[in-house]
């Protein structure tokens, strides 16, 4: 059975082939994700603790690390986070991604870390939009992105 694990400097350090790996975790085959996204996820994991905010995971199951998900940012004033995630490429198609939104929704609902959550899609992502309307997400509308074109803004509440 899958679950998340709260994700620690150390599991980047290992992820990222800096340290043996710990917790008796293990990557999946092609690792989690490219290295240049790990360290990215790694900063921004840093500044959400550096301000006291810990909802980034782990997705484990069986022992090997098949994600990794999280807020992007710390919760707004209004109390309002958004999300994100990710699978690994060998691990895809398995359910992972719909299971740990499941879970972070479940985390933030139990810590009260935030009372609305939101995402953005990819148009052309039909996978992950499917995950978000699956743990009952509703569309907010779309914006332009100038790197990613257009994105479906997502958005659900969340009831302790």
């Amino acid at each position: 059975m899958a679950y998340l694990l709260p994700i620690t400097d150390d599991h980047f350090a290992w992820l990222l082939s800096d340290r043996a790996a710990q917790d008796g975790l293990r990557s999946p085959p092609g690792g989690v994700d490219e290295h240049g996204v790990l360290k990215m996820l790694r900063r921004a994991t840093a500044r959400l603790h550096a301000a006291g905010c810990h909802a980034s995971w782990l997705i484990v199951d069986q022992h090997e690390v098949v994600g990794l998900c999280g807020f992007k940012r710390p919760a707004n004033t209004a109390g309002a986070a958004e999300i994100g995630y990710g699978v690994a490429q060998s691990r895809r198609r398995q359910g992972y991604a719909t299971m740990a939104v499941g879970l972070l929704i479940r985390e933030v609902a139990e810590t009260k870390a935030a009372c609305r959550l939101l995402a953005e899609t990819a148009t052309s992502n039909l996978a992950s939009q499917r995950v978000l309307e699956r743990n009952g997400f509703s569309i907010d509308g779309v914006r332009q992105d100038a790197e990613d074109g257009e994105l479906i803004l997502w958005s659900r509440s969340v009831a302790p």
